[in-house]
């Protein structure tokens, strides 16, 4: 890891940060940050817990002078989104984060960075082991597996926590003050389907679509961003008519929370309409990379002959499963009535995944009304149950609903205004924060979002800007030094 970073300002900011990059923390897998956490609080003599779902609990008396201060639940997640491209040799369960600096920004080598929360995780752990910030009393919580379920929000049980403020680091824009956020609910196709053997008449080809951007399938999915998933089903879908295509095998996308960068696809056509095919594909390429040239100019689509796959799957599946992924919605479903330019439901057509005679399908619709996330929910579910899938609806969360009468959100707006001359914006994101499910057993905790400039989150093009992070490290302190009194 370079030692750049060490040394960028704020030190007591990235030398913490880079201290967490260097141990592995992917959803479900936070074992290992977990006992790091555990260890950091009580080396630094203070009461530190581990719940039983694995949520770090550290608390922090008050500096001299502040006691009278209404006690501050410091909040980020523990867990980092990991992505890399498909020719990539990394691994993320021994490897730590290699960053660097690029001008004025960080970024990791053709890896997530994790900025997205850690630098949230740093600011706190960074104000726990100072001795010379002044702040209230403090209770550090630090979630696991927000990004795949947010389970460790949702196991956090009434009564830990006293706090009467709660400051969620985890917005990414330094000019954004967060006051709600979007619902989230997984939707999950299977079927079983028969394998066929390939005739003998039959040739084999890959089609790999990538070079996408990807990114935060919430922040993001207004952007016009490629899904490498409704790419690769456009250049499937009439393949049967047109030259024989039948289906070996797809894997395309990953994370239910990442736009989809690749997708990769094993077929076999009647050979006698190779020179068709290879033109077909080419146009049909050639069009969607126009269509996208602004937003994915980096896309590409390579067509490549392989050894003819061994068995394709039935047909009438493949036929219905097509059909269901091009009409499967994915982007923005309906933008907000009552706050501008919010999108207030959305679906990310995220992984696929065909092989063996097993079909997967994994979407993650998102909303900042129930009954809209619903709505969109069942339109996907009919959708994949009309082609004979079976569809699981999970990992329902709920969003969080502003309140423009928060006394934090008072206290931090002026203090914006005063540190860099211009109003925050205050806003609602489509993004899942944990304040709405932290909400339910702390209701009457005042809740407010913010956090530094970090673009590309949920993509090997992460990316978190040094001169946001000292910003954003001024604005923190100084709305530690104003925190109401009890």
């Amino acid at each position: 890891m370079s030692t750049e970073i060490r040394q960028l300002e704020p030190t007591q900011l990235w030398n913490k940060f880079a201290d967490l990059n260097a141990v592995p923390r992917a959803s479900k897998k936070e074992e290992r940050i977990i006992a790091f956490m555990k260890e950091f609080g009580e080396n630094l003599g203070l009461e530190t817990v581990v719940d039983e779902v694995g949520n770090v609990i550290i608390k922090k008396p008050a500096s001299k002078g502040m006691e009278n201060r209404t006690t501050v639940v410091m909040q980020s997640h523990l867990d980092m989104v990991h992505q890399k491209n498909s020719d990539t040799v990394f691994d993320f369960d021994t490897q730590g984060i290699d960053m660097y600096v690029d001008g004025d920004w960080v970024r990791a080598k053709e890896t997530t960075l994790g900025a997205d929360n850690g630098l949230g995780v740093a600011t706190i752990m960074a104000i726990l082991e100072s001795t010379e910030i002044e702040h209230p009393v403090i209770e550090a919580l630090f979630t696991i597996d927000e990004e795949t379920g947010m389970t460790g929000a949702m196991g956090l049980k009434g009564g830990i926590l006293e706090g009467g403020i709660l400051l969620n680091l985890d917005t990414e824009e330094d000019d954004e003050i967060g006051v709600g956020c979007a619902g989230g609910i997984d939707i999950t196709a299977t079927r079983a389907y028969n394998e066929e053997e390939t005739p003998e008449f039959k040739i084999g080809f890959v089609i790999d679509v990538k070079g996408l951007q990807g990114g935060h399938s919430g922040m993001q999915i207004h952007e016009g961003l490629g899904n490498a998933n409704k790419i690769m089903n456009r250049l499937l879908f009439d393949g049967f008519e047109n030259y024989g295509l039948r289906i070996s095998e797809i894997d395309g996308g990953g994370l239910r929370n990442a736009i989809p960068r690749e997708s990769k696809a094993i077929v076999a056509i009647d050979a006698i309409h190779e020179d068709a095919f290879l033109l077909e594909m080419a146009l049909a390429s050639n069009a969607i990379k126009k269509e996208l040239q602004t937003m994915e100019p980096d896309l590409d689509v390579v067509v490549s002959k392989c050894e003819t796959p061994k068995t394709i799957m039935d047909l009438g599946v493949q036929e219905g499963v097509t059909r269901a992924l091009y009409a499967a919605q994915n982007g923005v479903f309906r933008m907000s009535a009552e706050i501008p330019d919010l999108v207030e439901t959305s679906n990310n057509l995220a992984r696929v995944l065909i092989k063996d005679g097993d079909i997967k399908i994994l979407c993650l619709t998102r909303s900042s009304v129930e009954s809209s996330k619903m709505d969109l929910a069942n339109t996907l579910r009919a959708t994949f149950e009309l082609t004979g899938c079976e569809v699981e609806l999970s990992g329902d969360y709920p969003g969080w609903a502003p309140n423009m009468d928060s006394a934090i959100l008072k206290v931090m707006t002026k203090l914006y205004e005063d540190l860099n001359g211009e109003k925050p914006h205050v806003a609602a994101c489509h993004a899942g924060l944990e304040c709405g499910i932290l909400g339910t057993n702390y209701p009457d905790m005042d809740m407010i979002s913010f956090g530094p400039n970090i673009k590309g989150a949920h993509s090997p093009d992460e990316r978190a800007q040094i001169s946001s992070a000292q910003k954003y490290w001024k604005f923190v302190l100084e709305i530690l030094k104003h925190i109401p009194e009890n």
